[in-house]
């Protein structure tokens, strides 16, 4: 009589087995890999997103601030000048992306009366002859030279303003 012993299934069945539990770990991280992958380019994507935004609302400050001291309004009355809000279109599809306030009103801190003698009289477009005006201000108070009497003075001054800003995206009220 022949007797076989069961000692369990051959050893190429065992093997396939542990080949599946490697493959399933194996998946199981890449799966998670790709995840991490894919939470680490979402955030990284909101980062130059918010950067973005930020430079943009820079820029549409610096343009309004420019533009509101570049008017010739801003030199007789800059408080008023500077009351309204300003659109500012960054993308230049005619629709506003940006509404800036300058808040609180601006203001000159410190001026230098330009001397006539710091004046460049002989340059081709005569800008500083306009600085040889009928009479000079002393900015912040009522006092006027008139020209004539020993003014070494010119009626241009060097102006430093305080200008702040303040700016909304129109897009996310």
């Amino acid at each position: 009589m022949i007797s076989r012993r069961f000692s369990g299934p051959p050893a190429s069945s065992r093997e396939r087995g542990a080949t599946l539990v490697i493959a399933l770990i194996m998946l199981v991280a890449l799966a998670l890999l790709a995840i991490w992958a894919f939470n680490s380019s979402t955030t990284n994507l909101r980062i130059v997103g918010n950067t973005q935004v930020r430079q943009e609302a820079l820029t549409a400050v610096q343009s309004a601030i420019e533009a509101t001291i570049s008017s010739a309004q801003f030199t007789v009355t800059p408080a008023a000048t500077a009351a309204n809000p300003i659109l500012v279109d960054i993308d230049g599809d005619g629709v506003a992306d940006y509404t800036v306030t300058l808040s609180p009103a601006p203001a000159c801190y410190r001026y230098k009366v330009i001397p006539t003698s710091a004046l460049d009289l002989t340059a081709p477009a005569f800008k500083d002859r306009k600085c040889l005006g009928p009479t000079q201000t002393d900015f912040g108070t009522d006092n006027q030279v008139t020209p004539g009497s020993a003014m070494v003075d010119s009626i241009c001054a060097s102006t430093d303003w305080n200008v702040r800003a303040v700016v909304v995206d129109t897009k996310s009220k």
